[in-house]
């Protein structure tokens, strides 16, 4: 694998609430994402979600508060936990996800992405 530099990667497309995989680490999925706007509530029942703030402002929407994040900040949503990330203004960040999750959960939608690696 070479190094690999985020800046670089984050300006090669511009899509929001798309995550590209940029590499793998044992059998998760390093992902990159651009976000702006609501996403959907949803929950993973079988694994965490760590979300780790890049570029901008992130807000992770919980049923009981408001988790606010900036540039290199990080935060794990448990498994089962119900969420919905915003960014008022576009915002960038890493991922951390077993191999094959799907970024909606189970409540599926139009901002369902399907699997896309950025090489």
């Amino acid at each position: 694998m070479d190094v690999r530099n985020l800046s670089d990667l984050l300006d090669r497309f511009s899509e929001h609430w798309s995550p590209k995989k940029i590499a793998e680490l044992n059998d998760y999925d390093i992902k990159l994402v651009k976000v702006q706007g609501d996403f959907v509530w949803h929950s993973h029942d079988d694994t965490d979600e760590l979300f780790l703030v890049v570029d901008g402002e992130l807000t992770i929407q919980l049923r009981d508060r408001d988790v606010v994040l900036g540039a290199g900040e990080l935060f794990v949503v448990p498994r089962g936990v119900a969420h919905c990330p915003r960014a008022d203004r576009e915002a960038a960040a890493l991922l951390i996800e077993p191999r094959g999750v799907v970024n909606t959960g189970q409540a599926g939608g139009a901002l369902t992405a399907g699997p896309e690696t950025l090489s």
